[in-house]
């Protein structure tokens, strides 16, 4: 454990990480190009939910290679990197069970989302927050909620489209389990 925690201080190990993050920030980008091509310009920045977590997680990268904090970054990283990672492995599992079929594509989701989630828990070190940076959070991931499963603009998973209602509340929860640990794991800034 000592060895993967001394890795996230290592320059070299950081900037493949940026490198690695910033491409798949991309590609998730494009891959949101269709339904982003049918959605409202207001809505745009809350539809692609895993792109902008790693695109956050860039951010901190950048931040930490600076030396410089940015309490904000650290707290929509850690939270988004989490929900979203888990709630797309868990998306294509039940796509997989409802199809009866796994895919290259799904295996490949689940596997780059799983690692988001992972990428949150290796960046504890570097993390701190304010209490302030921890309700910007909420709103942010909260109004995300409620853009995606009031307002419709969730990611499309077809097969699972009968159980809206159902994800909604799942996503709902990980908002508020994501919360929880960022208040619980993160330490706060004294200054």
């Amino acid at each position: 454990m000592y060895k993967i925690i001394n890795l996230m201080y290592n320059r070299w190990f950081l900037i493949l990480l940026l490198i690695s993050n910033a491409l798949g920030t991309l590609y998730g980008y494009w891959w949101y190009r269709g339904q982003l091509s049918d959605t409202e310009w207001y809505f745009i920045p809350f539809v692609p939910d895993s792109p902008t977590a790693t695109l956050f997680l860039s951010v901190l990268i950048v931040m930490i290679l600076l030396g410089k904090k940015w309490g904000l970054i650290d707290a929509l990283a850690f939270t988004t990197l989490i929900k979203y990672g888990v709630w797309a492995v868990v998306m294509n599992l039940l796509t997989f069970m409802e199809t009866g079929f796994v895919s290259w594509i799904g295996l490949m989701l689940i596997a780059s989302h799983g690692i988001m989630a992972v990428q949150a828990l290796l960046f504890l070190p570097h993390l701190e927050i304010r209490p302030v940076h921890l309700y910007i959070t909420a709103i942010w991931l909260f109004h995300n909620d409620i853009i995606d499963y009031v307002y419709g603009q969730y990611p499309v998973y077809g097969n699972l489209a009968q159980y809206q209602d159902h994800i909604g509340y799942f996503a709902f929860w990980l908002s508020v389990f994501v919360l929880v640990l960022l208040h619980q794991l993160v330490p706060r800034r004294s200054d």
